[in-house]
Formats: C-alpha cells, sequence, structure tokens
C-alpha cells in the first residue's frame, strides 16, 4: 500500500530543517540539507507506520499571525 503525508518543514535558530508529519503523532526529524531531511522524512514515516495507523485530518494549509508584544 503506498500512503501519500503532508509534511511540515521548519528551519530552526541553528539552521537546521525540522520536519514534521501531523497524520502520525510524534513522526519528525532533523537534518542540516533538505535532501537529507527528506530521506530521513520517509524512514521516520516508515518506522511510525510499523507501530501506528496514520489520523485522517484533512490538511487545509498554513497561516502567518502577526502579534504585538
Amino acid at each position: 500500500m503506498v500512503y501519500e503525508f503532508n509534511v511540515v518543514i521548519e528551519k530552526d535558530e541553528d539552521g537546521y530543517y525540522v520536519a514534521s508529519v501531523p497524520a502520525l503523532r510524534g513522526c519528525h526529524t532533523q537534518a542540516k540539507s533538505l535532501d537529507v531531511l527528506m530521506k530521513r522524512v520517509r524512514e521516520v514515516i516508515a518506522l511510525c507506520l510499523e507501530v501506528e495507523e496514520p489520523v485522517s485530518n484533512e490538511f487545509i494549509g498554513v497561516q502567518r499571525v502577526a502579534v504585538s508584544k
């Protein structure tokens, strides 16, 4: 069976790319480059699928919100 997942990718303050898979609880990884990150994402998704079923939430999008402090 082939699964497709939305992956959220951010860059942290140390320059690492961090990927999270919202449909799989606790499924995330990081790397210094996007190429390595995508390899690791595929690996971590396969590992997460061994222990849990994906949650079927509908991905709507990402919105940037400004808040004054």
